[in-house]
């Protein structure tokens, strides 16, 4: 009898399967690392749950999302929007024929696609892309990675389903009964960061066993950041720490030849789990993003807000952290002159590593992906009905 019911349990499995219609969705958005990599996390976790999953994202074209979406193994489209500059400009000008331009060619990518949702991460082509999908009566989803609410994810507030949010108190931009507090969604491989550890030091071409000092300035980089530490190089050199130097593109030509046995410099490190398993320290602006895998990983860092951001809402986390002594905040103007010796006070001080690293793991949520994707399956599920 017991066999009879198992083998009758595996088949309502097995036909339950069979009856399912795989999704499909739609994720805009990108500009930045900060936007582009929770996205791909949230399409992993949908693909992890269910793989046979259509996914498409959409982005702005010549925006690092066109490179970096298809390197994670997903499909991408591209619009032809921007953001407004501070100056006249040609793009400015053009600016009304971007945005006709991107929601006619978002309306057509629904069409042609048919998503379940349609989920919108900020960034240059979040707006269009969920306005055409909200028209076409799909249902739409917002993630939002920082404590202050971009332009594209304030517009669209009143016509999502819901929104995901990484901070509390996010009431102030969006309608509260649309508020999920999830955390923001971090890539598996940084989650467990740990287990990459070995030969991540030969990956990087230094050695293992010597003090490492990761600095990152975000994948266009920063320049107060690579600033000071060019500034300082030569008591960098002289500290017998080694240096793992992330520049950014933009600074990379005019900063590589410091390159040595002891300091590595490159423009980009798609392999943030192997420099995060072989850092002691870190040095880094206070995204959302960065905030968010700086507390999984648990390393001592010293944060350096970046000023040039809306509501000055890097240096409120910077400040959310360091009031915590869950992190070290140097600030920006501050940065020339103290933040090398700052780094290198942090990395001879095993016992304020300790608590640092205690502390910010109070901040993590290793799960945040995993409820946002609860949360865009509830929606599909629900419309299907």
């Amino acid at each position: 009898m017991l066999a009879e019911e198992i083998f009758q349990n595996l088949r309502l499995k097995k036909t339950d399967m069979s009856l399912h219609k795989p999704y499909k969705v739609i994720i805009s958005g990108g500009g930045t690392g900060g936007h582009i990599y929770p996205a791909v996390a949230i399409a992993n976790g949908i693909k992890e749950r269910f793989p046979d999953t259509d996914i498409l994202f959409v982005g702005a074209e010549g925006r690092m999302e066109m490179q970096k979406v298809p390197a994670a193994g997903y499909k991408i489209e591209g619009l032809w929007i921007s953001g407004i500059q501070r100056r006249l400009t040609i793009d400015n000008l053009a600016f009304p024929l971007k945005v006709v331009s991107s929601i006619l060619k978002a309306r057509k990518i629904v069409k042609a696609f048919k998503p379940d949702i349609a989920i919108g991460v900020g960034g240059y082509a979040s707006w269009p892309l969920l306005y055409a999908a909200g028209k076409a009566g799909i249902p739409t989803l917002i993630q939002e990675q920082n404590s202050y609410a971009g332009v594209s994810n304030k517009a669209l507030a009143k016509s999502v389903k819901a929104i995901c949010v990484a901070y509390e108190n996010m009431e102030r931009f969006f309608p509260k009964d649309k508020i999920v507090y999830t955390g923001n969604p971090v890539r598996k491989d940084i989650v467990h960061y740990n287990q990459y550890k070995e030969g991540a030091a030969e990956f990087f071409g230094l050695k293992s066993g010597i003090p490492t000092l990761f600095i990152m300035g975000g994948s266009l980089g920063a320049r107060t950041i690579n600033q000071s530490i060019e500034k300082n190089i030569d008591i960098i050199k002289q500290s017998g720490i080694q240096v793992l130097w992330q520049t950014g593109k933009s600074y990379y030509d005019s900063l590589k030849h410091y390159s040595s046995d002891t300091i590595k410099v490159l423009d980009f490190i798609s392999d943030m789990n192997k420099a995060y398993a072989m850092a002691d320290v870190i040095v880094s602006r206070a995204g959302a993003l960065s905030i968010s895998e700086l507390s999984i990983v648990g390393k001592p860092a010293i944060l350096v807000p970046s000023p040039n951001v809306a509501e000055d809402h890097q240096t409120k986390n910077a400040m959310a952290l360091s009031e915590k002594n869950a992190a070290w905040m140097v600030k920006d103007i501050d940065a020339p002159l103290l933040l090398v010796n700052k780094a290198l006070e942090l990395m001879n001080d095993s016992e304020s590593k300790s608590i640092l690293s205690k502390n910010i793991l109070t901040f993590a949520k290793p799960d945040a992906a995993d409820r946002i994707v609860d949360k865009v399956l509830e929606i599909i599920n629900t419309n299907r009905k």
